[in-house]
């Protein structure tokens, strides 16, 4: 047993009146040095051996005759790692008020995001539990729905977190930095956890409103900065083992979740036994009024994010699925996720810290920078269980996304490597499929998806050449009549011209891919992003122009002439074929699903800046990530230093018990008098800092070597399909076939064929997934 609660409670003296005697306000850095001097030595008892301390939170905050949870803030200075938390015997007031298990704990991940962005996630967290308490005729929920909800905020590293952040949760009343130790009995501080049930809404600028539904909030704050799989190690192997939640919930800060979201994701776990995880639509945050989207990379992943929730994922849950539950807003059963699924995900912490005794290559380190994904394959697969995903349309949450060219690339060279990588390691894993507990007709359905996968990977690694081989062809197509040349009879030499330019960009990139960060290279990422935007413009204008030659062919350039025999001699003809066939299976099946789906906005919003910056998405992005694979950081680095700038709790003997001597702040007017100027501090605006960046780790001689491999055999399979289907030779021999044949229409290269087709098949199962989906949504099965 971990105690009486009585036992573990070191509760400070009572509030003084002497607070509020006309004292000139202070700034905030003023006061905090001076409360932090004028902290009182206390000896206070170890329980378990662990140091508990309560203490008084401000008046403006706290509830008077609705007992400590409401009045007093809870410390501890963990000194284990979080698999040991429980074994430590360290104790979570929800677990001490017999409450539980909960049935639903919500995780914060954070770095050094600032206040707007945390007040952001945490207004769209307490709108859910306000919606949940309102829920009065459920089972489940209802007027005291808190008891039963558990907010978990972890930050990564002390040293790391956003000052005003801090003291926000200060004014939530569940953060004071007076009562903080870096050592506990000569032993360091992993983590300081902070508990509170706060009655009050937080804005980025300090504005509070009192009379909130009580949220039980607790806040981790590592000591180190160990990255984001740590933090959820807090969270699962820590105090979710201890509280034994139904279903945990994993949200970014930054990551807003509308106001029924949570209530949503939840609510497919209750419906469906089976449901081991879930995740809901992330939107764009395109500002007010949708301001944002004038920004043409805002608008290209405002409408691949659109494109992923309408097609992709609601494929992925029909299979019972899905490929990758976005750690930024997703949920998971708590014991579906235990054993195997867990174990696996957190690999990757002791794979990227450098532990002792773990040593992984280049493609498991890559693999587990997409430790979601690994989870999701861990999950499905677990052995002799049927755990399925799901997508949850319903449930929203809207996120910033990079605005600049190299946020943009830095963010998806660790995405696309890692989704290299996990998929496939889940292909070459399809046999996992037979050993869980998945039904027959499951397992088939798992084996077609795993097909699917495999077909998907190998045209992702040839997407340059696809793309470069689209461009040939077309182009090539509308210019092969020098009678009928959209150019002027120039054709020739703007193939020639801009076949050199676009060679030339590959160069660029790739030249600039090697050793230079984006943020060093920006203009140049930026001015070869605009040039293939030019290209690929061009190459829609030679579509058409592919288009209508076809028409003219077959005398359908005339309205009257638009008779039945006339329209199947044009649809005999390839060129307009292949490419209406290919063009409008996906384009216009995008709009099909979009209404279907009664979200067809951004196909006017964001469509056109999207294709123009297809090749920035197949090009520029795929050599980055290629060129970088030795790096496997998941972008900031740690800081594994103990620091000791807080003091410690040193041990004595005291009336023969082991007690600690502490310095703390012991009354309520001083709590009050630090929250007052923290709010004052918000309400300050300053001017905008830019963080600097931390220097990159020299990485391994055998992740470069890796590096350098694999990018040479992607290189040399996509230059092999660029030379071969562009070559005078063979494309001799296609002219001479197509004279041969008789088609009136432009040439066609076989490989084109296959490329536009393959589109047409891979839209096509696309949409008949979404719309199997809508049908399942409706019926609720």
């Amino acid at each position: 047993m971990l105690g009486t609660p009585g036992a573990l409670i070191a509760t400070a003296a009572a509030p003084s009146s002497a607070f509020g005697s006309g004292r000139p306000l202070a700034d905030y850095g003023a006061t905090r040095e001076r409360l932090l001097r004028k902290r009182t030595v206390r000896h206070i008892e170890l329980t378990n051996g662990n140091l508990v301390l309560e203490v008084p939170v401000p008046a403006s905050i706290s509830k008077s005759g609705q007992g400590a949870e409401f009045s007093r803030m809870r410390y501890m200075a963990v000194t284990c790692d979080p698999n040991d938390f429980v074994r430590e015997r360290y104790a979570l007031r929800p677990w001490l008020y017999g409450r539980a298990p909960v049935e639903l704990m919500i995780c914060m991940t954070m770095y050094n995001e600032d206040a707007t962005l945390f007040t952001r996630t945490m207004s769209g967290v307490i709108k859910n539990i306000a919606h949940l308490c309102s829920r009065t005729r459920s089972k489940t929920w209802g007027q005291d729905a808190w008891k039963k909800i558990v907010v978990v905020v972890v930050s990564d590293g002390r040293k790391k977190a956003n000052a005003d952040t801090l003291k926000v949760l200060g004014l939530y009343g569940c953060y004071n930095e007076a009562v903080m130790l870096d050592h506990v009995s000569d032993k360091p501080t992993t983590a300081h956890v902070f508990e509170y049930t706060t009655q009050v809404v937080v804005g980025p600028d300090g504005t509070v409103t009192v009379g909130a539904c009580p949220i039980q909030l607790i806040f981790c704050l590592k000591e180190k900065n160990q990255k984001k799989l740590n933090s959820h190690r807090w969270f699962f192997n820590a105090f979710a083992l201890q509280l034994q939640p139904n279903v945990c919930i994993l949200l970014d800060v930054g990551t807003k979740p509308s106001g029924t979201s949570l209530y949503e994701l939840w609510k497919a776990f209750d419906r469906h036994p089976s449901c081991g995880g879930a995740c809901g639509e992330i939107r764009v945050d395109a500002g007010k009024g949708q301001w944002q989207l004038l920004n043409p990379l805002v608008a290209s992943q405002n409408f691949e994010y659109k494109v992923s929730n309408i097609l992709d994922k609601p494929l992925e849950s029909v299979f019972g699925y899905i490929s990758v539950l976005p750690g930024a807003f997703s949920a998971y059963r708590y014991k579906a996720v235990l054993g195997a699924p867990l174990e696996s995900y957190f690999k990757g912490e002791a794979l990227h810290s450098g532990a002792a005794g773990v040593h992984a290559g280049t493609f498991e380190s890559n693999m587990y920078l997409a430790e979601d994904r690994i989870l999701c394959f861990e999950l499905v697969t677990k052995r002799q269980q049927a755990w399925t995903l799901r997508y949850i349309k319903s449930a929203h949450a809207s996120t910033d996304v990079p605005a600049q060219v190299p946020e943009f690339i830095a963010q998806r060279r660790r995405w696309l490597n890692g989704s290299l990588f996990a998929s496939i390691y889940a292909v070459l894993h399809w046999y996992r499929i037979w050993s869980s507990g998945q039904g027959f007709l499951r397992k088939l359905a798992l084996m077609l998806q795993a097909i699917y996968n495999l077909i998907s990977l190998v045209f992702s690694y040839t997407a340059p050449a696809n793309f470069f081989l689209a461009f040939f062809f077309l182009v090539s197509s509308a210019t092969s009549d020098p009678t009928q040349d959209p150019f002027g009879g120039q054709g020739a030499a703007v193939l020639e011209a801009v076949e050199n330019i676009f060679i030339a960009l590959m160069v660029v990139c790739l030249v600039c891919s090697l050793g230079n960060r984006p943020q060093g290279s920006k203009l140049a990422y930026t001015g070869v992003m605009i040039l293939f935007a030019c290209i690929m413009g061009l190459t829609l204008y030679c579509a058409g122009f592919t288009t209508y030659l076809a028409l003219n062919a077959a005398g359908l350039t005339n309205l009257r002439n638009w008779t039945l025999a006339n329209i199947e001699q044009l649809f005999l003809t390839s060129g307009f074929r292949d490419i209406v066939i290919s063009l409008c299976s996906t384009y216009i099946l995008w709009l099909v699903a979009s209404i279907l789906f009664l979200d067809p906005w951004h196909m006017f919003t964001s469509f056109l800046q999207y294709m123009l910056l297809i090749p920035s998405y197949t090009i520029i992005l795929a050599i980055y990530s290629m060129s970088n694979l030795h790096d496997v950081s998941w972008g900031t680095k740690g800081s594994d230093q103990a620091h000791t700038d807080l003091g410690q709790a040193t041990t004595q003997k005291k009336d023969g018990k082991e007690v600690v001597q502490v310095k703390v702040p012991t009354t309520q007017g001083e709590a009050e008098e630090l929250w007052s100027s923290m709010q004052r501090d918000l309400a300050t605006p300053k001017p905008e800092v830019h963080q600097k960046r931390s220097a990159d780790q020299k990485q391994q001689d055998h992740y470069a070597n890796f590096r350098t491999n694999f990018l040479l055999a992607w290189i040399v399979t996509n230059a092999a399909l660029i030379l071969i289907f562009t070559s005078s030779w063979f494309n001799a021999y296609i002219r001479r076939k197509h004279k041969e044949s008789g088609n009136r229409g432009p040439v066609i290269n076989p490989y084109q064929t296959v490329v536009f087709y393959s589109m047409a098949a891979f839209a096509a199962v696309r949409a008949f997934g979404s719309l199997l989906y809508m049908l399942m949504w409706i019926f609720r099965l």
